[in-house]
């Protein structure tokens, strides 16, 4: 598949920011968004009550790339 300029620009831009990535973060894929959030005290993701869902109060920024959190 061809890439046009603008591709091939996001697509580096996003490796380069995964080379720079802290292991404090990490990306959510959710409502069409991407949200940066922080890792809880013992480095994993924070869930809320018994395993209903990532808790939002570790959300540190919400970017207007479209995403879809969904397998495959």
């Amino acid at each position: 598949m061809e890439l046009t300029k603008q591709e091939e620009l996001a697509i580096e831009l996003l490796k380069k920011a995964a080379r720079h990535w802290p292991d404090s973060l990490w990306i959510l894929a959710a409502d069409s968004r991407l949200y940066v959030m922080r890792k809880d005290k013992n480095g994993k993701k924070a869930i809320v009550g018994r395993g209903n869902g990532f808790d939002p109060d570790f959300i540190l920024e919400s970017i207007n790339v479209e995403a879809d959190g969904g397998d495959w």
